[in-house]
């Protein structure tokens, strides 16, 4: 098999991830996020409807019925009471503050109506307001998450490795959290718990596609003495990327669909997984490894 030079391109593929990079902080800091409820505080409603066959989506469609924009909400079924009478409860997370009375008894009216029309139902709501306190304690709670597991990752890989691949490592981290949260913000999705779950899939995920490289570089540091650190890197990409690609592309296929089928609940994650995949492929390949060859010819001195 042809061997495809990729260390003599990395000035190429460095540029382009940079101007990625750029990229991505002029739509963040432009732009800014569409934060959720559990990031800038909202309401949650519970809703008990007293009829049979109430599903979740027919409590989405008549919100979405009152606003478009409540298509979004998250909503879970608690439980059901009673097999006879069949009661329904429901948990619903609006990113809306529900203030005025007026106002809450207008969407409690509508709920009413459409399921009475719809479902020959009667209804209860309760509001719960979701404090911006709150919000900002779970916002702050899950960046910290973040930054713990990028510390953790610098240590495990350089005890595993050396201190230069640890930063390697991080370096392609740092670039694929950066260039998916451009993403997020260039598209409008929302940015919440479930973004930030998402975020740290792709953390692992771009962690063990760098890894395989890194541990086929080691390997070959060993069998390629006297060679120089660009034919060695070079040498272990050509022999790790058609199983990379192999595992990213039918990764990518079980995130698309979950992207395109899920609906609105598990869009703000998958929508993640579908850029994180392509962008940390590209990071282990390109940037994780080529970056350390500076690294490895001054230890070769």
């Amino acid at each position: 098999m042809r061997e495809i030079d990729f260390v003599g391109k990395r000035r190429i593929f460095i540029s382009i991830s940079i101007a990625l990079m750029i990229f991505s902080l002029v739509v963040i800091f432009a732009k800014g996020f569409r934060l959720g409820v559990d990031f800038s505080g909202g309401t949650e409603l519970t809703v008990i409807v007293k009829a049979e066959n109430v599903e979740v989506a027919d409590l989405r469609k008549a919100l979405a019925e009152y606003d478009p924009a409540f298509e979004a909400a998250l909503i879970s079924r608690q439980q059901s009471v009673g097999e006879d009478t069949n009661i329904s409860k429901f948990s619903v997370v609006i990113s809306t503050f529900f203030t005025d009375p007026d106002v809450k008894q207008a969407l409690v009216s509508h709920l009413n109506e459409w399921f009475k029309n719809a479902k020959n139902a009667d209804m209860e709501v309760s509001f719960t307001a979701v404090s911006g306190a709150a919000a900002l304690e779970i916002r702050s709670g899950t960046w910290w998450a973040v930054v713990l597991a990028v510390v953790l990752i610098l240590g495990y890989v350089t005890l595993r490795f050396r201190f230069v691949f640890g930063i390697g490592a991080i370096v392609a981290l740092v670039h694929d959290l950066l260039i998916t949260m451009g993403f997020y913000s260039l598209f409008g999705i929302e940015l919440g718990v479930p973004a930030v779950a998402a975020f740290l899939t792709l953390l692992g995920y771009s962690l063990n596609d760098t890894i395989v490289v890194y541990d086929k570089i080691r390997e070959n540091m060993r069998r390629m003495r006297g060679s120089s650190p660009e034919k060695i890197v070079n040498m272990s990409i050509n022999q790790v990327i058609v199983r990379s690609l192999n595992t990213s592309i039918t990764t990518f296929i079980v995130v698309l669909a979950l992207l395109l089928f899920s609906g609105k609940v598990l869009q703000s994650f998958a929508f993640g997984l579908v850029v994180g995949v392509v962008v940390g492929t590209y990071s282990s390949l390109y940037i994780a490894s080529p970056i350390v060859i500076g690294w490895l010819k001054r230890g070769w001195r």
